[in-house]
């Protein structure tokens, strides 16, 4: 059985770049991790303003192996994300995946720690538009595609950029896994 891990902060991840992944891959199968930065509950947000649905996370960022799973995502959100890049732990995760080869998947906001992490130069990704220019600045190449995967440099990335992307970024991340 596939196992993902899903990295976010305790407030501040948009609401369905949170659930959608976790309901899909876990409904097809894979045993899906949340880990926050702490076990209190998880308050998503619906547009970065709006309050979500309240989301259980089943680890804290410091208990999690990264070595027991076999793809990382990044939801967006851009209090998560922004806060995310400022977490040693998440950035340490995000490197031992790349560094391991394993798929990292983030959307929207995400690749702002995939980014912070140094896993960005000589990819091709999109994100939400606003981080096209952090991400040319760090050697990556931006476009503006629903999804986007890119197998080179020892890892797969896969990347996408609102919350209207998720059936192609689900899907990418289950092709990635052989779901």
């Amino acid at each position: 059985m596939a196992k993902a891990l899903t990295i976010s902060t305790n407030y501040g991840v948009e609401q369905d770049e949170l659930v959608v992944p976790v309901e899909k891959l876990s409904s097809q199968g894979v045993d899906v991790t949340v880990a926050a930065q702490s076990k209190d509950p998880i308050q998503t947000l619906v547009g970065d303003k709006d309050p979500g649905k309240v989301v259980q996370p089943t680890a804290s960022l410091d208990e999690v192996d990264p070595g027991d799973y076999d793809v990382l995502i990044i939801p967006g959100g851009t209090l998560n994300a922004d806060t995310l890049r400022q977490d040693d732990t998440a950035l340490s995760i995000i490197r031992d995946f790349a560094g391991t080869g394993r798929p990292v998947a983030a959307i929207c906001h995400g690749p702002w720690a995939v980014l912070e992490a140094g896993a960005v130069k000589g990819k091709s990704l999109t994100s939400y538009a606003s981080l096209q220019t952090d991400i040319r600045n760090a050697g990556g190449s931006w476009s503006d595609e629903s999804v986007v995967v890119d197998n080179t440099g020892g890892f797969t990335l896969i990347t996408s950029r609102t919350p209207d992307d998720l059936r192609d970024f689900v899907g990418a991340i289950s092709d990635a896994i052989e779901v």
